[in-house]
């Protein structure tokens, strides 16, 4: 693929490549339909001597015919069999070059930055459709409106999606759009400086600005791609942006289980809200060595604040009692990365 996008960038650059004489003379040809040596010099400022190297240039490039007549005749060629054939190798190029500036390494590099409104919104439509059970948001109206279909796909697989929509007086009304059929819960934040982003199941994730969307090229988006850095985008979104949001939209909790979670503060709300008996097993690491661990049993308590600054668990393992907190957790003796939930018995992994 490297090596047909050089041939064709070469051919159409050797096509276009015209000095100033050949333009002049291109031009003039085209005008007239048919002309000689002495006239092209004539109508145009080539000096005579110039004049058979520049008509020779264009016949090598099959936009001019010459016959070789007493004088030789320089005569047009129509420019839709002259040009032709650029028509789709120009397209196949402009595709190519257009992929090549909005497909960022992703293979390499887990970290990418991006200045292409084309590529933010690819990433977004990736990630979105990437989720298999948690979908963190922030969107702009226009931006829920064109991802509508998608998160009403995603809503029936039955992923939760928390959906934040900015600047809220933009955001449509509840009366009007049917928030229920594209996330499990909206909120609207005011405000033009609040990001655009996305995250799925905790992992791949994008940060960009809403200047960024609007083609500004001093703005930027920047990738995750199964980063461990995501965390700070879903840390920013739950203890930023999300907290100083006014509610729009819940859906009613129906959750099936076993369940898994990459937020504690969804499983923690899950189980206030639907109450009865639950089982965890969560695969984290120890707070104090760093060290990865897995524990499992039933969930004896929740610690949940209404302002969202605070959720764990209390899981009883059958030799312990021990308190889960989520991502960076500092005062509990877990931190979850990934939280399973049931109702019977604890999941298994």
């Amino acid at each position: 693929m490297a090596d047909d996008l050089r041939m064709t960038l070469e051919h159409v650059g050797e096509r276009f490549n015209l000095g100033e004489y050949e333009i002049d003379a291109y031009l003039a040809v085209l005008e007239h339909g048919e002309l000689t040596a002495s006239e092209i010099a004539d109508r145009t400022d080539i000096p005579q001597p110039r004049v058979y190297d520049t008509v020779r240039s264009l016949s090598d490039r099959s936009l001019v015919e010459l016959r070789e007549s007493r004088p030789m005749q320089v005569v047009a060629i129509d420019p839709e069999t002259a040009f032709g054939d650029l028509q789709s190798s120009f397209t196949e190029l402009v595709d190519e070059l257009t992929a090549r500036y909005t497909a960022p390494a992703r293979d390499t590099e887990a970290v990418s930055l991006v200045k292409s409104r084309a590529t933010i919104i690819r990433y977004l439509t990736e990630i979105i459709e990437s989720a298999e059970y948690e979908l963190t948001l922030s969107l702009t109206p226009s931006l829920v409106t064109e991802f509508e279909e998608t998160l009403r796909a995603q809503i029936d697989r039955g992923v939760s999606i928390e959906l934040l929509v900015t600047p809220a007086r933009e955001a449509p009304d509840p009366t009007d759009f049917d928030y229920q059929t594209v996330a499990t819960t909206v909120r609207a934040r005011e405000g033009i400086t609040t990001p655009v982003l996305a995250v799925a199941d905790g992992t791949d994730s994008i940060y960009a600005t809403q200047d960024a969307l609007r083609d500004d090229r001093d703005r930027y988006g920047v990738i995750f791609s199964r980063s461990a850095l995501g965390f700070l985008v879903s840390g920013f979104f739950e203890t930023v942006l999300w907290t100083t949001a006014e509610t729009l939209s819940t859906t009613p909790t129906e959750r099936a289980f076993p369940r898994r979670y990459a937020s504690i503060r969804r499983a923690v709300k899950d189980i206030r809200d639907l109450g009865g008996d639950f089982y965890a097993t969560v695969e984290g690491r120890d707070t104090q060595t760093g060290e990865p661990v897995v524990i499992s049993g039933a969930v004896e308590d929740i610690e949940f604040r209404e302002n969202e600054s605070v959720a764990s668990l209390l899981v009883d393992t059958g030799d312990d009692e021990i308190r889960v907190g989520g991502l960076v957790a500092a005062f509990e003796s877990i931190e979850g990365q990934a939280i399973h939930i049931g109702r019977e018995s604890p999941p298994e992994v």
